[in-house]
């Protein structure tokens, strides 16, 4: 019944979004990616990091902010998607700088990994590794290795490390990205529909007038 909803409605919640949990696992492949292949001084490495962070922030503080605007649950919501988009493009330009290859939409390799579903980034570089078919010599998207056995391996070996750990991290941004796109098209709809705070409490004071009328009424009788 619309006299018993809420004027601030149920929110937050955002640790069961899946577009979240991509979101989250983007990020701690990011600041492992960084720490690895870029400069830790450099620009590069610090605006990566933040965009990933930004888009794990944005969605929980949008879905946190819900139950009295859903306005800005759209903005937030937005910003993420916006900081996932800035961060794709990086991990594009670091294959390209470096003359790697980036997979298409339908590579057997990005499918394998969605197919995958990881949940953490060490289930990332798992795959990685798989993929790379080595030997235990190696350790993509953060895996550790030490220094005597990072020292033989080959550039060739490295390199491939590097394309396939930015393809891994392109891949989960992309799914992130078109889970933001199907909540931001939900977000909208609502929005649009149901308004926010502001359409609610006023559907409040006017259910709490005709109440009072009716009672007014009631003891008149």
């Amino acid at each position: 019944m619309v006299d018993k909803e809420p004027l601030i409605p149920l929110h937050g919640g955002y640790r069961k979004l899946k577009s979240f949990q991509i979101a989250q696992l983007v990020y701690d492949v990011t600041v492992r990616f960084c720490d690895r292949y870029i400069e830790k001084r450099s620009r590069t490495h610090d605006q990566m990091v933040q965009a990933a962070r930004s888009g794990v922030q944005n969605i929980a503080e949008g879905s946190q902010a819900s139950g009295t605007s859903k306005k800005t649950e759209l903005k937030l919501t937005n910003v993420a998607r916006a900081s996932l988009e800035e961060l794709l493009l990086d991990y594009e330009d670091f294959l390209r700088q470096r003359g790697l290859m980036l997979w298409d939409r339908l590579s057997p390799h990005r499918v394998s990994l969605i197919a995958r579903r990881p949940a953490t980034a060490d289930d990332v570089a798992a795959w990685v590794k798989e993929l790379h078919g080595c030997d235990g010599l190696g350790g993509p998207v953060g895996v550790n290795i030490s220094k005597s056995k990072s020292s033989t391996m080959s550039i060739e070996s490295r390199t491939l490390f590097a394309e396939l750990s930015a393809n891994a991290a392109h891949t989960l941004i992309k799914v992130a990205c078109s889970l933001l796109d199907r909540q931001l098209a939900a977000q909208a709809k609502a929005f649009e529909a149901e308004g926010g705070f502001t359409e609610r409490l006023y559907k409040q004071r006017q259910l709490m007038r005709r109440r009072d009328v009716q009672k007014q009424q009631t003891d008149e009788n």
